[in-house]
């Protein structure tokens, strides 16, 4: 908290609060034994008003398919005490078996769920343990032989083949050849899995056991709440190779004996049917589920059409809404926030933000013949506002998203998203299997990836699920400023000189994910109250500015704005890209009361805000200034560094966070 102000702080509502959610811990401090399985009462840093706890919810282990063929060997109990502060070593192993590279958060997370792809649990445990039927069959004996190649056809086999519709039936291998969708309606598993896939499902109950064991063993229930794990998993639904991935948190250590997998319920609606009838509240269990990275579903994240492609009803619109309250809005594979189009009307500058270039899972693979330039309807901001012509046409809003942001881990190391040496995630990005690759360590186009940070009134299982379903949450890129943002008819306009922020914001108004609904007509503009506090880092840029957007209706029409409702955006803030020095003023904090000077009580809105730092250099330039990379070079760039020349992925970044919205639903009038 090195630059905060005790005023601030209490503006904030977190004086007297346990600050360790800042980042205070040291790495030794945090790490240690598993504490005692005991419940407790509140916690010692109990603050009513809430505190900010920072997280990764998007966590990957050798259990998922592309981490295990890419070489990660670590399980979930390490993806704990990485999170805890601990020194991790990682791949790429020597020959002797001995890990080439070791990393160490600078600051320990609050929270983290590892979140394996479930899908192929067992076909991954069958192909890696000797002690399973199945060991050698012919595709196991592939899989450790190939197992880069292996993740192909793995992964396009269970979880969604690309799009060959272009090439003549000739030109398609003859495995993408078979059936996708089984007679029945399901992804039938690979043949070693046996009848219905029984082998395959009855080995992944051992990845899934001890998913559970690893965070109950790292869950801290003493009353000093230091760490927080929740169990979860990824329903990696890709059709077509189009990204539906949604991550499935549980509320309690009561979860599904079989967490429901997309080869059997290949839709996102037969995935919340199959999780409503496996976890059920009256048995301690409850869940919900996040989509994650947007960008990449050409097209489908967001559809207004049921399984069947009839138009969303208010039923299925509500059942949605309750059962993901939470989207990702950041992650290793770039931002979902907003895409800046020809025609699309307003542009926001500040759209450009880690925009991956195309529009799939599959990227440039395959020659790129299977994806094409990102969409505008995969990002959020265009999400929000469909949802409000959703809710004006059938009457419910399937899109009321919070945001959070993640990492999407491959390498067992949540909360790993640091600029400064970043050491790539894998996954879909550049693998380390039997040695650190020759140049970026990951593909250009992506990111380190982000953070979530819950408020919360302390560190528990119950607290802070409580906050993620109700969205009162935001997602960062990285960095971890502290950020607060009401809105309502009742919040007093000096609200920023007042020592008690938080206890008038929640007084007069609804906090980030609320909603505000007048009980009677009104044509008084409500206020929305923010303050943000820079990161405490002494690496981290100052604040530059905090913009709103809004998202409206008008006769029918979506419209969208920005505003910039506090500091500076011209404050001379540059980068040596020599150097990567920057300069500049910028701001410790910011607060403002801002008023709408267009609201119309009659139109549908949502408002977010955007809180943005002063520019500083991205990994990948950092990378390149280090190998001392020179592009007007008539060779070219050194194997590994063409990505510094690609002048798609500009050389600085601002880091940013994004609160969930708030929204403004109009008066319903006494005769509709």
């Amino acid at each position: 908290m090195r630059h905060a102000s005790f005023f601030l702080l209490a503006a904030l509502g977190l004086v007297g609060a346990g600050l360790s959610a800042c980042g205070g811990d040291s790495p030794e401090e945090a790490s240690g034994p598993a504490p005692e399985v005991v419940e407790r009462g509140r916690c010692q840093d109990f603050n009513p008003l809430g505190n900010p706890y920072f997280g990764d919810l998007h966590v990957h282990t050798t259990y998922s398919l592309d981490a295990n063929t890419q070489g990660t060997r670590l399980k979930p109990e390490a993806a704990y005490r990485f999170a805890k502060g601990e020194r991790l070593e990682i791949q790429p192993y020597d020959a002797e078996g001995n890990p080439l590279r070791s990393r160490q958060l600078e600051r320990p997370l609050d929270f983290a769920a590892v979140t394996d792809h479930v899908e192929l649990f067992g076909e991954v445990e069958i192909c890696t343990n000797p002690e399973e039927p199945g060991y050698n069959a012919l595709e196991c004996q592939y899989y450790r032989a190939d197992p880069q190649n292996a993740f192909i056809i793995f992964n396009l086999y269970a979880l969604g083949l690309p799009d060959f519709s272009r090439l003549p039936i000739s030109d398609v291998p003859p495995f993408f050849q078979l059936p996708l969708i089984g007679a029945d309606g399901q992804i039938p598993r690979m043949p070693f899995c046996g009848l219905g896939g029984a082998r395959c499902l009855e080995a992944a109950k051992t990845p899934w056991a001890d998913t559970q064991v690893a965070a109950e063993m790292h869950y801290d229930r003493s009353p000093e709440c230091r760490f927080t794990t929740f169990v979860g998993y990824e329903w990696t639904g890709s059709p077509l190779s189009n990204n539906l991935h949604r991550n499935v948190i549980f509320a309690t250590d009561q979860v599904p004996q079989v967490p429901p997998a997309y080869q059997e319920f290949p839709e996102p609606e037969l995935l919340w049917q199959a999780l409503e009838e496996r976890c059920k509240l009256e048995d301690g269990c409850d869940y919900l589920t996040i989509p994650h990275n947007s960008n990449l579903a050409a097209g489908l994240m967001f559809q207004t059409e049921d399984r069947n492609g009839d138009p969303y009803t208010a039923e299925l619109a509500a059942e949605r809404r309750k059962n993901e309250p939470l989207a990702e809005i950041y992650q290793h594979k770039g931002s979902s926030e907003c895409l800046n189009t020809a025609g699309a009307g307003m542009q926001d500058e500040l759209c450009g933000f880690e925009i991956i270039p195309y529009n799939n899972t599959t990227g440039d693979r395959f020659n790129g013949f299977n994806t094409g330039p990102p969409l505008p309807q995969d990002y959020l901001r265009e999400a929000l506002k469909e949802g409000l012509l959703q809710e004006e046409t059938i009457g419910e809003n399937p899109f009321q998203y919070g945001f959070i942001g993640s990492s999407d881990t491959h390498i067992v190391t949540p909360g790993e998203v640091r600029e400064r040496d970043f050491p790539g995630h894998g996954g879909a990005g550049k693998p380390a299997i039997d040695e650190v690759p020759p140049g970026l360590t990951d593909l250009v186009e992506y990111s380190p990836g982000g953070l979530a940070v819950v408020w919360a009134p302390e560190n528990t299982r119950p607290a802070l699920f409580d906050a993620l379903q109700r969205r009162e949450v935001y997602g960062t890129s990285g960095n971890r400023p502290i950020v607060r943002f009401f809105g309502g008819w009742d919040l007093p306009a000096d609200m920023c000189s007042a020592a008690n922020f938080a206890e008038q914001g929640y007084a007069g108004g609804v906090p980030m994910g609320g909603i505000l609904t007048p009980q009677a007509e009104t044509t008084e503009a409500p206020r929305f109250a923010l303050a943000a506090m820079r990161d405490a880092h002494p690496n981290a840029e100052p604040l530059q500015r905090i913009q709103i957007i809004k998202g409206w209706l008008e006769d029918g029409e979506k419209r969208e704005m920005v505003y910039d409702v506090a500091g500076d955006p011209s404050n001379g803030a540059s980068v040596d890209l020599d150097t990567c020095a920057t300069s500049g003023s910028g701001f410790g904090q910011l607060c403002r009361v801002w008023t709408d000077p267009d609201f119309d009580p009659a139109q549908r809105a949502f408002y977010y805000a955007r809180v943005v730092e002063n520019p500083s250099c991205r990994w990948s330039h950092r990378q390149c200034l280090a190998a001392e990379v020179d592009c007007s070079d008539p060779d070219g760039p050194p194997e590994g560094f063409e990505g510094c020349c690609d002048d798609r992925y500009p050389p600085t970044i601002q880091e940013r966070a994004w609160t969930s919205p708030i929204w403004y639903q109009p008066p319903v009038s006494p005769a509709s």
